[in-house]
């Protein structure tokens, strides 16, 4: 992954991120966070993807259903936040939208990607941090502003 920083004022950071082809990006986005200790910030991207396990949650059972993919996909639309989560480190919740050969799509969170051939992503961090609480209704850990 090549990294850059474009833009920074006030607390304000904005990077450009490139992802080359056989990189993991759920867990390059991580790593970069960590490294870069970014506890507030958006991203988006576009690219392509060799394949990818998608995720939907079912309310009913309170988890996440996998959905494969297994096949060259364009990223039509990647967009996500990272906030902290409870035990303080970085978290990334990150949808997709992925465009088929036929033109037809899926969606859903993201949480295996691997890119081919790239993955350009822009992440701005905000001078406030974010901070997930257990939500016991959903049983996930959920960004709380008031926190």
């Amino acid at each position: 992954m090549f990294s850059k920083l474009l833009h920074e004022d006030d607390g304000q950071r904005t990077f450009a991120l490139v992802l080359e082809s056989g990189e993991e990006a759920m867990a390059a986005l991580k790593e970069f966070s960590a490294r870069e200790r970014i506890s507030a910030a958006q991203l988006s991207a576009i690219g392509a993807l060799s394949g990818a396990v998608l995720n939907y949650f079912d309310w009913e059972s309170k988890k996440y259903l996998p959905i494969p993919v297994q096949e060259q996909v364009e990223v039509a639309s990647l967009t996500g936040d990272v906030a902290l989560a409870p035990d303080g480190k970085p978290a990334l919740h990150v949808h997709a939208v992925l465009g088929r050969r036929d033109g037809t799509a899926l969606a859903g969170h993201l949480s295996e990607a691997r890119v081919r051939p790239t993955l350009e992503v822009v992440l701005t961090e905000q001078p406030a941090h974010l901070r997930k609480r257990y939500d016991p209704e959903s049983g996930l850990a959920l960004i709380r502003p008031d926190l």
